[in-house]
């Protein structure tokens, strides 16, 4: 063998040497990169999992030697009613359940300044409230209207024993509303033309760029007056005989505070403080507010963006 064999031997020998080299470096810097994953990895799930624990069990957590021996339990009910807007029937149910179950409760007042939203949470929310009673008759559960309380958040109120009021708040509109616009002529002054194919006959109803149907319109009328029905029985059923006999009650209109005591939509005049006081006798206020958890407001955003996307958008949206 000469002299060059030799070299190119061993020039061959160095370059797979150092592919090998390469090739473990690589493959140590890949298991490096690996573990680093995994433990980020667990370091999430551990952070995601102590969430789930301290805050998202749909419920307030109370270290019991820091709750006064007696009190009264608070639960705000503002805003708008609805699923994406912190007031759902999940969480204010899940509130009133935490405060029943809280020694040292002598009584829970529903903090009332809305002026409503959907039917259907307002609707969960009155019955929950309703069952949350029988379960726990020593306890009681009043209501206590701030600025407003109408609407669906009135329909929440007769869930409670009592409804007090201030004398200048907003309180009624027992009725439903389901508002629209037509762009018919709008499309015809831009030269635009309306191509619409459906599956059920009854799907379109309500487009707002076809014009009106005489049949869509009594089909949502017959929708509305059964929703408002629905409504109306609530009320009498959770003020029974202190509600005056006059139809106007239910026909939307709103009244003062005052004017709601004398029909019999409130029973008196009271702040928070001084139901919790001169009523409860428990003047010491804990607040059960319930922040929801984080995963649970991305599925329920979540779940109400693919309700809007997938076609619902031509349904009547019905509010209280």
């Amino acid at each position: 063998m000469n002299q060059l064999d030799v070299n190119g031997e061993q020039m061959e020998t160095r370059n797979e040497s150092s592919e090998i080299q390469q090739l473990l470096t690589t493959v140590l810097r890949e298991q490096g990169r690996e573990r680093k994953r995994q433990r980020r990895f667990r370091i999430l799930w551990l952070a995601a999992l102590a969430l789930l624990l301290v805050g998202g069990l749909g419920g307030p957590i109370w270290v019991s030697d820091r709750l006064p021996n007696e009190f009264t339990a608070v639960i705000p009910i503002s805003g708008v009613i609805g699923v994406e807007r912190g007031t759902s029937a999940r969480e204010v149910e899940d509130a009133v359940r935490a405060a029943y179950g809280a020694q040292g409760v002598r009584g829970i007042i529903l903090d009332i300044n809305s002026p409503g939203g959907s039917p259907v949470q307002s609707g969960q929310i009155y019955r929950a409230l309703r069952r949350l009673r029988l379960e726990h008759p020593d306890i009681p559960l009043f209501a206590v209207i701030a600025d407003i309380g109408a609407s669906g958040a009135y329909y929440i109120s007769v869930a409670a024993e009592d409804i007090f009021v201030d004398p200048a708040s907003i309180v009624g509109s027992i009725g439903v509303i389901s508002s629209g616009f037509g762009f018919v002529d709008t499309m015809k002054k831009l030269g635009v033309e309306r191509r619409l194919t459906i599956a059920g006959k009854d799907k379109s109803m309500l487009d707002p760029f076809s014009p009106v149907d005489q049949n869509d319109q009594k089909n949502l009328q017959r929708i509305l007056d059964d929703v408002h029905n629905q409504f109306i029985a609530a009320v009498r059923e959770g003020r029974g005989a202190r509600l005056q006999d006059d139809p106007d009650i239910f026909s939307g209109q709103v009244w003062t505070g005052g004017e709601a005591i004398k029909i019999g939509l409130a029973d008196s005049a009271a702040s928070i403080n001084e139901v919790a006081r001169d009523i409860i006798g428990a003047p010491v206020i804990m607040d059960f507010s319930v922040d929801d958890d984080w995963w649970t407001l991305l599925f329920d955003n979540f779940t109400a963006s693919v309700v809007r996307s997938i076609g619902l958008s031509g349904t009547p949206s019905l509010v209280y």
